[in-house]
């Protein structure tokens, strides 16, 4: 018997699931068009003005562009920093197909080292191949040439000139305008805290010392900026937009380039600092420090090795001793403290005390304090006692004035303050008070600390630029004025004259006072038992002038001092100030021999060859007898 078919699909049930699918997935597709459209409203309508700016960022970049640095100019118009270009070879990865083989190609014309091919590689690795790498740096116009007659051989290889700062003077202005060397993340760090750092993105070099580092702001200028359509690999394909930097300031100084080479001759590379100030307004005319170093190695980056040595000489050329160098004035302070004892009543013009080559603080019985002279000057004035610089007379206004009124009007000339000099490297050095020795030594201040103060001994120190400084003050009988290095900015043709900065003057003494101080000063150089007249000797102009000779070591008592038989760096320092004429000054002119003896027979010959070829237009007495 046949059995009946059994149908195993449902062609109508499947139809209808079909069906339902169907809708379904026309609606989800309904749905899906409906949030892409959505999204593409947001996208092109809500967003637009976003997305079309970031697009903008992708494809068109900001490329900063550095401004030329400002010159330095001294006050006759010679100039002391310019900026030169100097000649890197370089290398572009993608236009050439072997970079080794071109290396050894180019060795057959140039010389490059296995470290100039090592920093060429380093370099490489995180420069994109389309922008050119330095293989060669700072060559000479001689290798210019021999690779400008072969570059046709070398297609991908070209010299390229940068401006670098350049230092005609080399060592002899290096602590007057300092340096400008490679931004370091010290100075990154400052900038970004002054909110400068924009200004220096297309810059390498920053000012590190000096008048470079004091005026950075004016030299520097202002960093200009193109706008430039980029690809994908970042590759430039046009310019859209040109803003030109603008250079820095250029700057003229009140120093005297010829005069410094001058005094810088006469030390003959003794350490020490010389200072020259113009009266009218302590414009610095010179200012040397000696030994120095060629700033031009720290442009380009000093070895580990020149600068170590740099650092272990003994001599310390890196130090400014003109502003950073502290030593006991010595008996250079002598007629500022004459002008103190007078207005504070201590001493009279006409006030006269026996010298007998010892003095002793009354009632007591300390070691005597002795005058240089052993046997002594006998009896003295105020105005004696400055031209033989009678020590026993200034231990006597000492004990009467104290230490407190002592310090206050040493104060007024300058002493345990800056300057006001216009470059940052300076030591306020020290002028000792009650308080300054509870601080540092946390011992009280007896009277005894007082007495070598009044020969400039002691606790005191001072540098050349505050000796000159308050030289400057008792040449013009209290007017107080700031030294200063700048004359005058230029900013693109238009000439601006910065002024000096004033002081509060000295006011009250009496002009008969300054005169007597000046008088002495004068018969230093002038009178028949000055110290330095012999150095003086038949000037057709008159000059004042204090010697000091400062102690480095203390003596024992009943100790004699003998140079010979010390240690070069045990020796006495000389110090040496100075103005002339003595009316209507035009320089003033200070200066510390390091170890070198009497100031009145080493600092003094060196200021009358300086005054004689400021007044007079000499050279030097052997030069003006040829």
């Amino acid at each position: 018997m046949r059995q009946k078919r059994i149908q195993i699909r449902d062609f109508k049930a499947e139809s209808r699931l079909f069906v339902r699918r169907a809708i379904v997935s026309f609606f989800g597709i309904i749905v899906l068009i409906a949030v892409l459209l959505t999204n593409l409203y947001n996208i092109q309508i809500n967003n637009f003005q976003n997305y079309k700016t970031r697009s903008n960022d992708n494809r068109i970049k900001v490329v900063p562009i550095s401004p030329n640095r400002g010159l330095i100019y001294d006050r006759n118009g010679i100039i002391l920093a310019e900026n030169r270009p100097v000649f890197n070879l370089e290398v572009t990865p993608e236009k050439i197909k072997n970079i080794d083989e071109t290396i050894v190609q180019l060795r057959k014309y140039l010389t490059i080292t296995d470290q100039n091919i090592a920093n060429f590689n380093r370099e490489r690795k995180y420069s994109r191949r389309f922008k050119s790498v330095p293989l060669l740096t700072q060559i000479n116009e001689q290798q210019v040439a021999i690779f400008s007659v072969n570059q046709h051989e070398f297609p991908g290889v070209e010299i390229k000139a940068y401006l670098k700062r350049y230092y005609p003077y080399s060592a002899s202005l290096t602590h007057v305008l300092g340096y400008v060397s490679k931004i370091n993340d010290r100075d990154i760090a400052r900038l970004e805290r002054e909110d400068k750092y924009g200004n220096y993105q297309a810059t390498y070099d920053i000012g590190k010392l000096g008048i470079e580092r004091f005026y950075e702001d004016e030299l520097h200028g202002t960093t200009g900026y193109q706008e430039v359509e980029v690809n994908s690999r970042g590759r430039v394909i046009r310019t859209l937009k040109y803003v030109p930097p603008i250079p820095g300031k250029d700057l003229t100084l009140s120093l005297d380039i010829t005069l410094q080479l001058f005094v810088e001759k006469q030390m003959n590379k003794r350490r020490g600092a010389a200072v020259i100030l113009d009266p009218k307004d302590n414009g610095v005319l010179v200012m040397v420090s000696s030994p120095s170093y060629d700033p031009n190695l720290f442009v380009h980056g000093i070895s580990t090795k020149a600068y170590n040595a740099l650092l272990e000489d003994p001599d310390r050329p890196l130090v400014n001793r003109a502003t950073l160098g502290i030593y006991p004035p010595a008996s250079t302070i002598k007629p500022f403290m004459a002008v103190a004892a007078l207005q504070e009543g201590v001493v009279t013009p006409y006030t006269t005390r026996n010298d007998p080559g010892y003095w002793q603080i009354p009632n007591s019985k300390t070691k005597p304090y002795r005058d240089w002279l052993r046997w002594g000057h006998g009896r003295v004035n105020l105005k004696q006692s400055i031209e033989e610089s009678v020590d026993t007379f200034f231990y006597q206004i000492a004990f009467d004035m104290g230490i407190d009124r002592i310090s206050t009007w040493m104060m007024k000339f300058g002493f345990g303050d800056y300057t006001g000099l216009d470059i940052r490297e300076e030591s306020k050095a020290n002028m000792p008070t009650r308080e300054w020795k509870m601080s540092r030594h946390q011992t009280p201040w007896y009277q005894g600390d007082t007495i070598p103060v009044g020969i400039g001994q002691g606790y005191w120190t001072a540098t050349p630029m505050q000796l000159a400084k308050a030289t400057s003050v008792l040449a013009n009988h209290g007017k107080v004025i700031a030294p200063h290095l700048l004359l005058s900015f230029n900013d693109q043709g238009i000439e601006t004259v910065v002024p000096p900065e004033a002081y509060p003057s000295i006011d009250g003494v009496k002009e008969k006072y300054w005169n007597l101080a000046i008088e002495g000063m004068t018969l230093v150089n002038h009178g028949k038992k000055g110290t330095a007249r012999r150095a003086f000797y038949g000037t057709p102009y008159i000059s004042a002038g204090k010697s000091g000779t400062a102690q480095v070591f203390g003596l024992k008592e009943d100790q004699e001092y003998n140079a010979e038989d010390l240690a070069e760096h045990l020796r006495d320092h000389a110090l040496y100030t100075s103005f002339a004429p003595v009316k209507n000054p035009k320089a003033v002119f200070s200066i510390v021999l390091e170890n070198a003896g009497g100031g009145s027979s080493q600092g003094a010959p060196i200021a009358r060859k300086i005054f004689d070829h400021i007044l007079l237009k000499k050279e030097t007495d052997n030069e003006s007898k040829q």
